[in-house]
């Protein structure tokens, strides 16, 4: 059972993934296969099967329950279709009370002011009832869209990575960036 309640934007419902969201998260890798790729590390074809978004399902409802990431979909009113999608990942508890904000958004939503929408009403939600004092995302340089919607979250640049994850199949560097709790 799922105790993070939904959020409600102009344009969607954001709220916790769950087993039930299978097939609308297959879906959702599928049309977007082509458009996400040259931001995500290279995928398996089994990736765009039912059975593993009923696998990456259950490890993530886990990963909640064990106070670890927190994947979340944003949907149409509906909620028949996923419109973005994100996560606020490796949490990390005690002194430093952190985590990581990975985010995608559709093919036929990019460009619309969409994911910022989405994540300006889920960062208050980490940093309230999740009590993270800082949100970091990190993006490849090339990826100015990520880094403009970054800025206008309130995200503020602390580094630049090196060969900092395998995208694509290729080490890609990164800008680090970070929120901070009532630092805006």
């Amino acid at each position: 059972m799922n105790l993070i309640h939904p959020i409600q934007t102009a344009r969607t419902v954001v709220r916790a993934a769950d087993a039930g969201d299978a097939r609308r998260l297959l879906r959702y890798r599928v049309e977007n296969r082509e458009h996400l790729a040259p931001w995500e590390p290279l995928r398996e074809s089994s990736y765009y099967t039912l059975e593993h978004c009923v696998q990456a399902l259950a490890e993530a409802c886990e990963a909640m329950r064990l106070d670890r990431a927190y994947p979340f979909l944003a949907l149409d009113h509906a909620g028949e279709q996923v419109l973005a999608c994100f996560t606020f990942a490796n949490v990390v508890r005690g002194a430093f009370q952190a985590c990581h904000l990975g985010y995608s958004v559709a093919a036929s939503r990019q460009g619309q002011g969409l994911m910022h929408e989405v994540l300006d009403a889920a960062l208050p939600w980490a940093f309230r009832q999740l009590d993270m004092h800082r949100v970091m995302a990190n993006y490849m340089p090339r990826n100015e869209r990520s880094g403009r919607l970054l800025e206008r979250l309130g995200f503020e640049r602390e580094g630049y990575a090196k060969r900092y994850l395998q995208i694509a199949g290729t080490w890609e560097d990164h800008v680090l960036t970070a929120k901070i709790r009532g630092a805006d």
